[in-house]
């Protein structure tokens, strides 16, 4: 996929926070006092941790920068070590991360937080044993795309759903406990704050739907979908449109020419792009929304510079209910 700058037409400020405990994974670092250290896919995942475990444990992130596309990211040998020693690893899964993945069968670590395993729609979130029988591996080398594993019809972007976060949350929590056991109700009490907080994002959301429900949403790629569906929204992306964004591949003719008659035709109220990879057939679907006054908000992979979790996700929220407004 091909890294362009999309213009903000909807987004609302963010708050600028520090992303407490939070670094870049230096495999060559370990804490002064030889203490438990956790390594994370992502800024987001990181930015949760550290939100449970405060100064108790070292949390780095392997991706912390807001640039970085955690779907082509490739592993060094730095990041294999420092997951090698981690005491716990956190990532999204599902193919989403593969780098993480990768890392960790290489590790042989037992301690492992994968979030999109708290998702219910995730396939083997309720003991299936077929978790991975629809995994696909989609390689254009045509393109240069690095290969991305994917499950067919599961949106991977977990992180946008504040219900998962709150089982990912408490499972960093219990594993926590088991690493430093005398912090263990330090763990709880930080737990259910940010709980708390993750419930406010829920309850906006609940406003939205009680607003705009069946207010129609087309992503340019599946990001923030799941948002949207707790905002009572109605998915109208023209099949195959986003999943070909997604994977690097070219949206067939009609395909592009039905969504932008879509949304020409003004059967959507608001357009969810990704802030951090589109393309000429993203570009037609914008420049189609902005010819038809249809409001684009812009969702991205990773966690802000100087954001935390909780006010990236209600300024997402809050830009929606804006641009539906």
């Amino acid at each position: 996929m091909t890294r362009r700058a999309l213009p903000v037409l909807s987004l609302v400020p963010l708050t600028a926070l520090a992303l407490a405990g939070c670094a870049t994974a230096d495999a060559d670092a370990q804490p002064a006092d030889g203490g438990a250290t956790i390594v994370a896919s992502t800024s987001v995942y990181a930015d949760l941790a550290s939100a449970v475990v405060g100064d108790a444990i070292e949390v780095t992130a392997i991706i912390d920068s807001a640039t970085q596309d955690p779907h082509e990211y490739e592993a060094t040998a730095r990041d294999q070590l420092a997951v090698d020693q981690a005491d716990l690893v956190i990532l999204n899964g599902g193919g989403y991360d593969h780098f993480m993945e990768d890392a960790v069968a290489a590790a042989g670590t037992t301690h492992v937080v994968t979030a999109v395993e708290f998702n219910h729609d995730y396939p083997g979130a309720e003991g299936d044993d077929h978790a991975h029988e629809e995994e696909d591996e989609h390689a254009d080398a045509e393109h240069g795309e690095h290969e991305h594993n994917h499950i067919e019809g599961f949106n991977e972007h977990v992180w946008y759903d504040p219900h998962t976060i709150v089982h990912v949350v408490e499972a960093i929590a219990d594993e926590a406990a088991e690493l430093v056991p005398d912090a263990a109700e330090d763990f709880e009490a930080n737990v259910a704050e940010l709980i708390a907080q993750i419930e406010g994002l829920e309850a906006s959301l609940d406003e939205i739907a009680a607003a705009h429900e069946g207010a129609t949403v087309f992503f340019t790629e599946p990001i923030g979908g799941y948002l949207a569906a707790a905002a009572g929204l109605e998915d109208v992306t023209t099949d195959g449109f986003a999943e070909a964004v997604e994977e690097g591949q070219d949206v067939a003719p009609a395909t592009l020419l039905g969504a932008t008659e879509a949304i020409s035709g003004g059967d959507v109220d608001v357009v969810v792009a990704n802030t951090q990879t589109g393309g000429p057939e993203t570009q037609a679907v914008l420049d189609a929304a902005d010819s038809a006054g249809v409001p684009i908000v812009e969702y991205g992979e990773t966690l802000p510079d100087g954001d935390d979790y909780v006010t990236w996700m209600q300024a997402n929220i809050d830009a929606l209910a804006a641009a539906l407004a």
